[in-house]
């Protein structure tokens, strides 16, 4: 996507939001709810679409009267995924408004969760990997990784799938997932083909990419981001035009498109957190579909039906709260969002849905 297309999409959305107002405490009639999220770096795909979805719903509530009788306001702060920036929008934030939303990656929400002035207030739903030490003081709407992986190794156990390899980028979060899928190969009998290693030059990576399809896998596991997913399946398929490729949903795919050729992600499978975003099944489904044609000028999908849920989900709590704490109003009762059901776990998640998709050659997702 070109950059001015970029920016003329992320003003639209601004001045929908009341984005670019300065951030200034709720007064009577006004819950300010803000939020640092990636809009411009490495996920900033991402972050506009779950912006996008989220905006929709406050814009939605606010159109029907709002929740106790006040108008949401929401502030966002692009914090172009630096963990940094994203505490440092958090430490202005946490001063003057009434509740928070996270934003994309452990090491934001590790840094947002460190600052003092977080101590009286809850993140809710950042794009994240529930940790044991968030419990109480972040809601996770999503799944972790590792049951989206976990939930892949079973629909890929179904084909028969016996060989599996694996693309993996160095960072923090990816060690922990690589031992976890070595862990899950070796429990469920398969067999572990070998470990391609991802790096910024396109000439290591080919290097790997290529010993990694001489050994014939049936299967790769990527545990990249979008980037480094891009890079691999871009040399991956020269050497193996036909091997299934899975990644997370976390995984950008406008990003590994252009990265990697339209060509290259041909059987690449994804999991979901969401269902069809594109598919009227549900009343959330249907109600997503028919407030983006009503308030954006955007196409809907995942990432945006996931932000409108996370929206509502919010709404809803803060309306059983009634100004108490979000947590005791959300473990008294499960949460209809419209055929779409939450309900908060002791370790502080919502929602244990996981689906797959394929991305097909018109670059959609089939569910």
């Amino acid at each position: 996507m070109k950059l001015s297309s970029i920016l003329s999409k992320l003003a639209a959305l601004f001045l929908c939001a009341g984005m670019l107002a300065p951030v200034a405490g709720a007064g009577e009639k006004t819950i300010l709810i803000s939020q640092s999220i990636d809009l411009s770096g490495p996920n900033g795909a991402l972050g506009r679409d779950y912006v996008a979805g989220i905006t929709t719903c406050f814009d939605a509530v606010n159109a029907q009267g709002g929740v106790l009788g006040k108008r949401i306001k929401y502030v966002v702060q692009d914090d172009r995924g630096d963990p940094q920036t994203a505490a440092k929008n958090a430490a202005e934030m946490a001063e003057r408004t009434d509740y928070i939303i996270g934003g994309i990656g452990d090491e934001s929400t590790n840094a947002i969760l460190a600052l003092p002035g977080m101590r009286n207030h809850l993140l809710f739903a950042p794009l994240a990997n529930p940790q044991k030490e968030w419990e109480g003081r972040a809601l996770i709407w999503r799944p972790g990784q590792r049951q989206e992986i976990e939930y892949l190794f079973g629909w890929f156990e179904k084909l028969g799938i016996r060989d599996v390899g694996l693309s993996y980028q160095e960072e923090h979060v990816n060690r922990q997932l690589l031992q976890f899928v070595q862990d899950q190969i070796s429990k469920r009998g398969l067999r572990l083909s070998g470990v391609a290693r991802v790096h910024r030059d396109n000439a290591s990576t080919e290097r790997e990419a290529r010993a990694l399809a001489e050994r014939k896998p049936n299967l790769v596991f990527s545990l990249s981001d979008s980037i480094g997913a891009g890079l691999f399946l871009r040399q991956f398929r020269k050497y193996a035009p036909t091997t299934f490729v899975a990644g997370a949903s976390l995984i950008n795919l406008p990003t590994l498109v252009e990265i990697a050729g339209p060509r290259a992600t041909d059987w690449a499978v994804f999991s979901q957190v969401t269902p069809n975003p594109g598919a009227p099944v549900t009343p959330l489904q249907s109600e997503h579909l028919a407030m983006m044609k009503r308030f954006r000028d955007e196409e809907a999908n995942s990432m945006t039906l996931e932000g409108y849920a996370v929206a509502k989900s919010l709404v809803k709590a803060i309306s059983l709260a009634r100004g108490g704490s979000l947590q005791a109003a959300l473990s008294r009762k499960q949460i209809d969002l419209g055929g779409f059901n939450v309900t908060l776990t002791p370790q502080g998640g919502m929602s244990n849905y996981v689906d797959i998709a394929l991305l097909r050659r018109g670059r959609s997702l089939m569910f």
